[in-house]
């Protein structure tokens, strides 16, 4: 089983992401511990759907940037890096403003494949709003 790197950090997994879709989305990444990420985003009018509520993409978009963010932080020695091979997300509610916050929890972290589970909820009253799962292929270098 896959521990938690030493040497990635929250810091840098935010860098990461600036220049790419997840500073797009102004995702911030929170706190890394062992088997779990936290993170959250605060809703902006780009973040919504043309009804005014957020737009899905938005909460798949945390949701699959903190597992995948929490996979590279617990890559066996050795490995390069992942890519997710399945996801899927049931929603529950949605919101309109203020701030959305994910925690990634690991479920499998194996040689080969990780699969991770994510709770996106309103930070103010922590109502449910999708829970989401994913599988990642661990990529390896090539001999």
């Amino acid at each position: 089983m896959s521990k938690l790197r030493s040497d990635v950090s929250v810091e840098q997994l935010n860098l990461l992401g600036g220049d790419c879709l997840p500073g797009m989305f102004e995702l911030e990444m929170m706190e890394l511990a062992e088997g779990t990420l936290k993170s959250r985003m605060v809703i902006k009018h780009s973040h919504l759907a043309p009804n005014g509520y957020l737009h899905a993409a938005a909460i798949v978009a945390l949701a699959d940037t903190t597992c995948g963010n929490a996979s590279m932080a617990h890559l066996p020695e050795g490995a390069i890096s992942f890519t997710t091979i399945e996801l899927k997300s049931n929603h529950l509610g949605t919101v309109r403003q203020g701030v959305i916050c994910c925690e990634a929890l690991a479920q499998h972290l194996g040689r080969n494949t990780q699969v991770w589970d994510a709770v996106v909820a309103d930070e103010a009253s922590g109502q449910r709003l999708a829970l989401f799962r994913c599988t990642q292929m661990v990529l390896w270098p090539k001999l």
